[in-house]
């Protein structure tokens, strides 16, 4: 009895083996090694200056048929847990099934709304992506995400539907506490520079949006935070505060009633291009990027500034009526910060011709960050070609929104973006010029 009793076991698990499709190999795509990972694509090497970050996949423009990437996000499904990288790029949204990093699956794109731009962005609430660009006439694009379950094979996709409140924006930035969607950089097309100020959509039904608050008192904001306060600031503990970077300011404002928003207040500095800012998870501190305080606009073209060090901004915001500056952390990287992001005592940025960075925040208090890893998806050359054109007004990135990003100049190349909020752990990197990029800090 017992003999016939193991014979049956084994042969159950004998079946289940045979059904067993082993996982792909999680070994990266190219170690970092000495400060170097390389690795051979269709015949042609690639070789990447880094430090302590694994490249785990890698999805190229040529693959997703674009030619140029801007903006990432991602995208964590609520029913499965498979996790999904969102690109923005110059012709549309491109989904990646990332869940096996070592195989990223592209799934295809969501075509541009109505023409190509070098400027995208998006961010995801309820399972459904929100897309807006620089394209005219674009308005914001709304994809339902559950539409990617159980794909294995590139698709063509459509928008689930097309907010058309403005004709380009800028950014888009969501409070998922509330189910705010905010629009920076809203405008009509063809009517000069944006004006739209705060544009606030109620998204609680995704492809329904409702418009609930359009103030442009403030000027344009070309990135934003928007969060549920809970800062040291007990008077504004609980509210929710919108923090704007407002090309020559941060503003501060609390838009917890829609019908009577009201001005906290406003940090100004030596600023150059008030480019983005994030909040460390206490909501004590905002890290603020200008993104032309590294150039020397006092030469024709402009240049990098002899000798310079990509320059944070820390912001102490503990009383949200009187922001101060803390210090400004200076790091040893000759580049243009982007877009950077926190997750615990680290940020996370994206350093254009410098690639990812990042940085060890948890003396923040003491005035003190160490950069303690990163991974350069830039493989140019030693970074001294960064010209600016001289036809490029200090506005917009810069620039009007209109041709290339930076009129392709080498300091506008390289990392746009960065999304370190994966469960796995695994980060992806937006690279201007080269693609999608899945990164993770090496195994200790």
């Amino acid at each position: 009895m017992r003999l016939l009793y193991l014979i049956i076991l084994l042969g159950l698990f004998s079946c289940k083996y045979e059904k067993y499709e082993p996982a792909a190999s999680l070994s990266p795509l190219a170690e970092c090694i000495d400060g170097h990972a390389k690795f051979t694509l269709d015949g042609k090497e690639y070789e990447y200056e880094c430090d302590g970050y694994d490249l785990m996949g890698y999805v190229s423009l040529d693959e997703m048929n674009a030619e140029s990437g801007n903006d990432c996000w991602g995208w964590t499904d609520s029913a499965t847990g498979k996790e999904y990288a969102l690109m923005g790029l110059d012709n549309g949204t491109a989904f990646i099934d990332i869940s096996i990093p070592t195989s990223p699956l592209y799934l295809g794109k969501l075509p541009t709304a109505t023409e190509p731009s070098s400027w995208r962005d998006l961010k995801v609430y309820n399972d459904h992506v929100f897309i807006v660009s620089e394209a005219a006439g674009h308005g914001m694009q709304v994809f339902d995400l559950s539409q990617l379950r159980g794909l294995d094979s590139k698709q063509n996709f459509t928008a689930d539907y097309t907010y058309s409140g403005y004709g380009q924006a800028h950014n888009i930035a969501i409070n998922t506490e509330t189910g705010y969607a905010y629009t920076a950089g809203a405008g009509v097309a063809g009517n000069g520079r944006p004006g739209f100020g705060i544009h606030a959509l109620n998204i609680a039904d995704p492809t329904s949006p409702v418009l609930e608050l359009q103030l442009p008192d403030y000027g344009y904001t070309h990135d934003a935070q928007i969060v549920n306060y809970k800062g040291p600031d007990s008077d504004h503990f609980g509210k929710e505060i919108y923090i704007g970077s407002n090309e020559t300011k941060v503003v501060i404002v609390d838009v917890t009633d829609k019908n009577n928003p009201q001005l906290i207040s406003q940090f100004y500095y030596d600023d150059e291009y008030t480019h983005q800012s994030w909040l460390t998870e206490d909501h004590r501190y905002a890290l603020l990027g200008d993104e032309l305080d590294e150039l020397d606009q006092s030469t024709q073209p402009w240049t990098l500034k002899d000798n310079v060090e990509t320059r944070t901004i820390v912001i102490d915001i503990s009383d949200l009526d009187n922001p101060i500056l803390h210090f400004n952390y200076l790091s040893d990287t000759e580049a243009i910060d982007h877009n950077g992001y926190v997750v615990g005592s680290k940020f996370y940025l994206a350093s254009y011709t410098s690639g990812m960075r990042v940085i060890d925040i948890i003396n923040i208090e003491q005035k003190s960050f160490t950069e303690v890893g990163f991974f350069d998806t830039h493989i140019d050359d030693d970074h001294h070609h960064n010209n600016v054109d001289e036809s490029s007004p200090p506005y917009g990135d810069p620039g009007d929104h209109t041709g290339k990003k930076g009129q392709e100049i080498e300091a506008f190349n390289g990392a746009w973006s960065v999304y370190p909020y994966f469960n796995s752990e695994n980060i992806i990197i937006s690279d201007i010029n080269s693609g999608l990029f899945i990164v993770k800090k090496k195994a200790n």
